[in-house]
């Protein structure tokens, strides 16, 4: 996340006569981001933007709450999956398992809740066993990554292969397996109350006001100014906007009627995951080591560890993104995950803003580029579109996104960022 003292404006702490001065450093700074391709997430959301204004125009009913609820569920598996490809892409690194890694946990948790089966689990236990196996297979493909050496793209294609293997091995055998257990399939079709989802709203806003409130105390403790107190409410104001924005909408549906316990899931791992990268000294050594693993080694920083708890994080993602995503079907069977949901979740991470480079990008990226690929899949298909045409357009996405990030890893590298 941005600093909010590194932009010049009016701000606390600042002399009176330097205000006019921090303005004009503000549009300076702005303008040096501009020139030097440090555009942030600011293409992806003008880039949003105008996908949904188009499909409002194109589908009749792809502007309706009812629909805004079903792209909620419809990204939350594949965003729970992105969210683990964003830690490994910030090594320089790639995970090719996720896909059938999460197919493993559905089959898992379908395994383990399964009445008269002998070892039937609670659901939530069921879940902890499945998100804890993948967890620790996605550490052993790190341990051979780091300790071994070699290459992870080796590494995780075998797991994709023997994954795969092991779900058809088991289904062909089983067919399909129905998950019955209430407290698994709740995690992809529950819904909150109309009151429920106002107070997670305020919960949410309230939370997200006062860690900012805390940030700025703590620096006028240090004596640092705050230069930019319109951006800091600014923040609270669009946190605010959409919570409560995606809670009255959802309160609108018809069938079904409220917000989301999968979108809340999300929500509550984006701002966990955020904080191990931003606020842990694991996070700040995950950008280190992805910057420059040589230098993070002399400075100290135990290389292989970290990439062993990278793909680590990888694995328990996907498990708990296979969890919801067989939550959402109520079932597992032989295309559990199959199809394009490996490039669909490498793509959320990269449209989103991480670099496939290395030691550029940050968690929310992932929540990004997950609404646009479901975006875009949810209105072509309501405008009618075929499948193929679904993958066209995606993959034209995705290639916008590695040129607009290449161009300004040139563009910072020429102005000497």
């Amino acid at each position: 996340m941005s600093s909010d003292v590194d932009v010049a404006a009016p701000g606390i702490g600042l002399p009176e006569g330097d205000e006019a001065e921090a303005q004009a450093g503000l549009w300076r700074r702005a303008y040096d981001n501009l020139r030097a391709g440090n555009l942030g997430i600011l293409p992806i959301v003008i880039g949003l933007a105008l996908i949904v204004v188009f499909f409002s125009y194109k589908a009749t009913n792809f502007f309706t709450a009812d629909n805004f609820n079903n792209i909620i569920v419809q990204m939350a598996g594949l965003t729970m999956l992105a969210f683990g490809v964003v830690f490994v892409l910030l090594l320089g690194e790639i995970d090719l398992s996720i896909g059938y890694l999460s197919g493993i946990a559905a089959l898992a948790v379908a395994e383990f809740q399964l009445p008269g089966s002998g070892h039937a689990y609670p659901g939530v236990v069921a879940i902890a066993i499945a998100v804890g196996l993948c967890a620790l297979i996605g550490g052993a493909q790190g341990s051979v990554v780091a300790l071994v050496g070699v290459p992870s793209f080796v590494v995780t294609l075998a797991g994709l292969l023997i994954w795969q293997g092991v779900i058809l091995q088991v289904l062909e055998i089983k067919g399909v397996i129905v998950i019955q257990d209430k407290w698994i399939n709740d995690t992809a079709n529950y819904y909150f109350t109309s009151r429920a989802g106002w107070i997670i709203a305020a919960v949410v806003t309230g939370s997200y006001a006062l860690a900012m409130l805390g940030s700025v105390v703590g620096k006028l403790r240090a004596g640092v100014a705050i230069r930019s107190p319109l951006l800091i409410v600014a923040k609270v104001l669009g946190v605010a906007a959409a919570t409560f924005g995606t809670v009255a909408i959802s309160n609108h549906a018809n069938v079904p009627n409220g917000l989301p316990l999968a979108g809340v899931l999300v929500v509550i791992f984006l701002i966990g995951l955020t904080f191990l990268a931003k606020r842990t000294p694991f996070g700040r050594h995950v950008y280190a080591v992805g910057g420059n693993a040589e230098a993070a080694r002399r400075a100290g920083i135990n290389v292989p560890r970290i990439r062993i708890i990278v793909f680590m994080i990888s694995g328990a993602m996907a498990g708990v993104g296979g969890v919801i995503l067989a939550a959402r079907l109520n079932s597992v069977d032989l295309n559990v995950g199959g199809g394009t949901l490996l490039l669909d979740a490498i793509s959320a991470a990269v449209i989103g803003g991480t670099s496939l480079f290395g030691g550029r990008g940050e968690v929310r990226s992932a929540l990004i580029g997950a609404l646009v690929i479901a975006t875009v899949s949810n209105g072509l298909n309501t405008a009618g579109y075929k499948t193929g045409t679904i993958y066209i357009v995606t993959g034209v996405i995705l290639l916008l996104a590695v040129t607009l990030d290449t161009v300004a890893r040139r563009l910072q590298a020429r102005s000497g960022r």
